[in-house]
């Protein structure tokens, strides 16, 4: 047990060493690339998400300017940016999911994030790849521990799934963020 922490805090430790400098602006042709971009509810508090490019320290980069292609929830969608912001255009009408998705030269890059809806105001948390393995696994490993826990862990992990598909997190997307997050850590 002692050598599995000691091998998950050594994965940490490095995923957040790669996090630590900060990537520039990368020009690939004539454009610059979007390697990372964060998600605001939009400042016209009109229920629409505004859409971020920063570098990978979150600094937003304001000199990025042009049309991107974006896959939100599946869909592709082309998303005009000035000074570094794009405003969705489909307005949020209830708590959901939003999983956005951009390819570029360098690769692809994917978030997820839970866009909770209180009072006509958006509040997007980020949900890192590691929440949607760890959780599950929790409840297994607990499953196999104690079988008096195998009815309550196969309870809460229908309860969990059918939570995220009845909140726009399908299944498939479910495993692209996963995919997406293991591809990143190489």
């Amino acid at each position: 047990m002692r050598n599995l922490v000691l091998i998950f805090i050594s994965i940490f430790l490095i995923v957040a060493s790669k996090k630590l400098h900060a990537q520039e602006e990368t020009i690939q042709g004539q454009g610059i690339a979007i390697n990372n971009f964060m998600i605001k509810e939009n400042l016209l508090k009109n229920n629409k998400i505004a859409i971020i490019a920063t570098d990978s320290l979150d600094i937003p980069i304001e000199s990025l300017n042009g049309t991107f292609q974006f896959s939100i929830n599946g869909l592709g969608q082309e998303l005009r940016f000035t000074e570094g912001v794009s405003v969705m255009k489909q307005p949020i009408n209830k708590s959901t999911f939003i999983y956005l998705r951009h390819e570029n030269e360098s690769g692809t890059h994917g978030k997820l994030y839970y866009v909770y809806q209180k009072d006509n105001n958006l509040n997007p948390i980020k949900i890192s790849w590691w929440i949607l393995v760890i959780i599950p696994l929790i409840l297994i490993l607990l499953a196999a521990l104690f079988r008096k826990f195998i009815v309550v862990a196969l309870i809460l992990l229908v309860g969990i799934f059918y939570y995220n598909s009845s909140q726009g997190l399908k299944i498939p997307t479910f495993f692209d963020t996963i995919f997406d997050g293991l591809r990143n850590l190489i």
